[in-house]
């Protein structure tokens, strides 16, 4: 049977890793299309869970596991009259919870895997859906903001606008034992994502006016404040909007939306890549599936099936920690009743291995 030609539109982590995944299946024949590559680098880091990091080495024929800082401990802190009360911790002797990864640093690997399965890259620009005309399957991994979703899915998705920006960057450190962490903060929550012996990442969520001309300095002694330091080095300072997107249609007719396009997530439980990966790995399932029966993907109900089988996960997901966001959030009236249910949290053993086994394998059965 004739190979099944797939275009996959983007050269983000999402594009890169969904061309090398469905370049496996022997029945499709996989391409690229992107505009020139940006010489900008992107200096952030992304958490992913123990059974992404396995699809990672299944994807990847040699995988350098320098570039994944594993963690065994996770805890979770929250601010009250001052104080930093650990109230969940995440400890493994034997397995990691969790990777981290320097985002630029993977796509040069993911990079040099495409140029060394001979995926065949098309630099252009994409204005609408209908210049990918000869593809039987159009992937489109073009972020969260990109014009060409709204011509190709027209219906409502559930949004929000938290008016708040993510600070993002890397800090340079001499902490005997650091681990990542969750801060829950007055200001908005901080994570602390170690990915090498001396250098973290932080993403730090504030209201937009939060956000001033001295915000190096500010950043600088939250996390001495936090972690008891007195010196530490920090650089690459990025800033983005923090909003909530989460499409009602996946896709139409030939056409499918992945990546940030899909589902856009607060950062407060370092989910949204991870909900990309799984995507991505269902996606490959599907059309595997199908294909291997010897059906076009035209005339299956492939894209059906991948929507009705993600569709559940990334909504109750994105939903789920809009709700975990909002408890969060400083309030006079209800911050008692917090540290009562928070101190319960603790203690509770059986809910640990639920969060524990929801954020590595997500919400599917």
């Amino acid at each position: 049977m004739k190979k099944q030609r797939i275009g996959i539109v983007g050269d983000g982590l999402a594009g890169l890793m969904t061309a090398l995944a469905l370049n496996d299946l022997p029945t499709l024949d996989v391409q690229i299309i992107a505009k020139k590559n940006k010489l900008k680098k992107d200096k952030r880091t992304t958490a992913i869970s123990a059974s992404n990091y396995e699809f990672f080495h299944r994807v990847l024929d040699k995988l350098d596991k320098k570039l994944f800082w594993p963690s065994k401990k996770i805890n979770l802190f929250y601010e009250s009259n001052e104080k930093k009360i650990n109230f969940l911790n995440f400890n493994e002797d034997n397995n990691n919870l969790l990777y981290v990864f320097e985002n630029d640093k993977i796509k040069d690997i993911l990079n040099k895997e495409i140029k060394k399965k001979k995926i065949k890259i098309i630099r252009k620009s994409i204005n609408q859906s209908g210049d990918l005309d000869g593809y039987d399957l159009k992937v489109l991994c073009l972020g969260r903001n990109s014009k060409i979703y709204q011509s190709v899915i027209k219906s409502r998705s559930i949004e929000k606008d938290y008016k708040e920006m993510a600070l993002t960057g890397y800090v340079k450190h001499n902490i005997k034992d650091i681990s990542t962490s969750q801060f829950f903060l007055k200001e908005g929550p901080l994570a602390i994502l170690p990915f090498s012996k001396n250098n973290f990442s932080f993403v730090w969520s504030v209201k937009k006016g939060f956000v001033t001309e001295n915000i190096a300095s500010t950043i600088k002694s939250k996390i001495c404040e936090i972690l008891k330091v007195k010196n530490i080095n920090i650089t690459n300072i990025q800033t983005y909007p923090l909003t909530l997107n989460l499409k009602r249609t996946y896709y139409k007719n030939d056409v499918l939306i992945l990546g940030e396009g899909l589902h856009t997530i607060h950062p407060v439980a370092g989910q949204g890549f991870n909900l990309v990966l799984r995507d991505i790995k269902k996606l490959k399932e599907v059309l595997k599936y199908y294909t291997g029966l010897g059906m076009s993907i035209k005339s299956s109900p492939a894209l059906e099936d991948f929507s009705n089988q993600r569709k559940s996960e990334n909504i109750i997901t994105g939903v789920g920690i809009d709700l975990t966001h909002n408890f969060f959030k400083q309030n006079k009236l209800l911050d008692p009743l917090k540290d009562v249910i928070l101190k319960n949290v603790s203690k509770n053993n059986t809910l640990k291995k639920i969060s524990k086994f929801i954020s590595n394998q997500g919400l599917s059965i």
